[in-house]
């Protein structure tokens, strides 16, 4: 039989440490995706916006871009229910409008792109709920997670810092 101590048995793990920061490093190119990130948010609903957040990093697996949307999302007045259930959504629908489920859809059409294109029947089902002012805005929403899922993953950022309201996207100091 084997000795286990089991006195750490409940003692966190600890943090990996970040390999870059992006903010620092490359200000310009950082300061453009937080422009993006306003002009996307300025012509979308922002419930549809956090849901899109949330959905892409989930399938990217970026867990400081789940940390941030999902606090985001709280704190905005989503249930945690919602969010919750959003990684089993096809499971789940009757948590979701139509028009909210179109969008996830999209999100995953354009995050999975490595499946082919964005399938004509996922686009015309958006279209139905999205004018094409806030098609575009939510086209540039899902673009836009994913270019910061990207970065988040490959330079390691830390999840579990963000505080709702803080200037997004910048890493633990």
């Amino acid at each position: 039989m084997t000795n286990i101590d089991s006195s750490n048995e409940n003692e966190r793990l600890p943090e990996h440490l970040p390999r870059l920061n992006v903010a620092e490093h490359a200000p310009e190119a950082y300061k453009a995706m937080i422009r993006l990130a306003t002009a996307a948010k300025k012509g979308l609903d922002p419930v549809v916006f956090e849901l899109v957040q949330i959905r892409a990093s989930q399938i990217n697996h970026c867990a400081f871009c789940i940390d941030m949307h999902t606090k985001d999302a709280l704190a905005a007045g989503e249930s945690v229910e919602r969010i919750v259930q959003l990684s089993a959504w096809e499971e789940s629908k009757h948590f979701y409008t139509a028009k909210e489920i179109a969008a996830i859809e999209l999100t995953e059409a354009v995050t999975l792109l490595t499946d082919g294109f964005v399938p004509d029947d996922v686009y015309e089902r958006v279209a139905k709920h999205f004018d094409d002012a806030e098609m575009a805005h939510l086209i540039a929403a899902i673009t836009l997670i994913n270019g910061w899922n990207r970065i988040a993953v490959t330079s390691r950022l830390v999840p579990g810092h963000y505080t709702p309201g803080s200037t997004a996207h910048r890493p633990a100091e």
